[in-house]
């Protein structure tokens, strides 16, 4: 069976910068009206990220077949040498040469409050891809990307009939209720975090019961409280998996899908879907940015079985 996953979503650069003071120290409260200050930030790192990245590089690790479906800038060169490298397929990234990638600028301060700047760049013409143009697929996810992209990939999707697992993640408040719903009526399944999940529910009108009975299944996910799946009318808890240390929570909810597409590309239940995909969120919040943890798939089924009792 033919197991390539779809993986459509954002390509991004993050700018990390820490500010060895104090937002409040600077900022006051009778002036915000007119603020014009400036932060000095000895420590500058970037990251590679964009949640189809992500979502792949952890995939891949598995031993998945992910494609990743995506927008880069005129500056993408180096992230593109890195697809390379790890030996993820790139066929399917479009190069917006009049764009930068998107890149998200991140300050924080000693208290980890953060000022952070999103500049979508190339990720705003991500409608100009086309589900139709790859081929045979397995399974596909809609992840946070370009509004026009989202909706355009998930008609695309249903019109070529591949299962999409919709995962709206940040931008899901820049769709209307109607729009919201006509996701859910066609996706296989849904993925959101309990607060995500809220603002679901709250603008589309729609109950939990309501949601979880047009999918295949809903994953509803809850950090350290671990996660539910709802499919065929049964409720499965899936436990959390105790990190090795919490460094960096960035890309854990990437981490925590591939292990859901994996699972479904490979045919498990959803028990031991969910088990890997917590497993591979614990792992990935042990260590700083999105994509600097390393395993194999070899060693994730020595963890698994370790964790719970038997082997995938």
């Amino acid at each position: 069976m033919n197991k390539t996953t779809l993986i459509c979503g954002s390509l991004a650069f993050d700018k990390i910068m820490q500010y060895h003071g104090r937002f409040s120290d600077a900022l006051m409260a009778d002036q915000l009206h007119k603020v014009n200050v400036s932060f000095l930030v000895p420590t500058l790192r970037t990251e590679f990220g964009g949640c189809s990245a992500n979502i792949a590089y952890n995939l891949k690790m598995l031993g998945g077949d992910p494609l990743i479906m995506a927008t880069i800038g005129q500056d993408g060169g180096e992230y593109m040498e890195r697809f390379e490298q790890l030996g993820i397929a790139t066929r399917a990234i479009r190069k917006i040469g009049h764009a930068y990638t998107a890149q998200c600028f991140v300050t924080a301060d000693l208290d980890n409050n953060q000022i952070n700047a999103f500049h979508p760049g190339a990720m705003q013409f991500a409608h100009e891809n086309n589900v139709a143009d790859h081929g045979e697929l397995r399974v596909a996810i809609i992840a946070p990307d370009g509004r026009d992209g989202m909706l355009k990939h998930a008609t695309d999707c249903a019109a070529q009939r591949v299962p999409f697992m919709f995962d709206p993640g940040q931008q899901l408040p820049m769709f209307s209720g109607e729009e919201l719903i006509d996701f859910i009526n066609k996706a296989s399944y849904v993925a959101a975090n309990d607060y995500e999940f809220e603002m679901l529910m709250d603008r589309t009108g729609l109950t939990l019961a309501d949601i979880a009975a047009k999918l295949d299944a809903l994953i509803v996910t809850r950090g350290e409280k671990g996660s539910e799946i709802y499919a065929g009318g049964q409720r499965f808890d899936i436990p959390s998996v105790k990190a090795a240390a919490v460094v960096d929570p960035t890309g854990c909810g990437d981490a925590y899908r591939a292990g859901l597409l994996y699972g479904i590309a490979n045919g498990f239940d959803w028990p031991t879907t969910g088990r890997l995909a917590s497993l591979l969120g614990s792992i990935k919040i042990a260590s700083q940015g999105g994509q600097n943890h390393v395993f194999t798939a070899a060693e994730i089924a020595d963890r698994f079985e370790k964790e719970f009792g038997y082997r995938f």
